[in-house]
């Protein structure tokens, strides 16, 4: 268990109960990681890598490693030359697979309803 997440674990607290979901959950690219490993199961780092685009190595590995460490990310390592190494999700990750539909059905309204409104600013200033 990462330090961050072990102290709040041991911390926790039922004022705030999404904290450590946000903790685990939050990053740059994991929830997009998380996405892809769902949906094509499993993947290897360069094939991560080519769907996330822009995402460097150091930041991708750095993410993967959190993911594993806290148990959503299977990471099998095959005794090959050169390595092979594929990334699956752990029954965790599975499961939190509804709340990152949810986080991405949220993030899609949220959008929208900004795009709205810059243009009825839009609008508005030039009318």
């Amino acid at each position: 268990m990462r330090p961050r997440i072990e102290q709040l674990v041991t911390t926790w607290s039922p004022l705030c109960t999404a904290e450590i979901s946000v903790a685990i959950l939050g990053g740059a690219w994991k929830p997009s990681i998380l996405t892809l490993l769902n949906t094509h199961r499993v993947l290897r780092f360069g094939e991560l890598s080519r769907h996330l685009g822009n995402c460097t190595a150091r930041v991708l590995t750095r993410q993967l490693r959190e993911l594993e460490i806290d148990g959503l990310v299977v990471r099998t390592v095959y005794a090959e030359v050169p390595p092979k190494v594929e990334y699956s999700l752990s029954a965790l990750g599975e499961e939190v697979q509804p709340l990152i539909g949810e986080l991405a059905r949220w993030g899609t309204a949220y959008i929208q309803q900004e795009r709205e409104s810059n243009e009825t600013d839009a609008e508005s200033r030039a009318g």
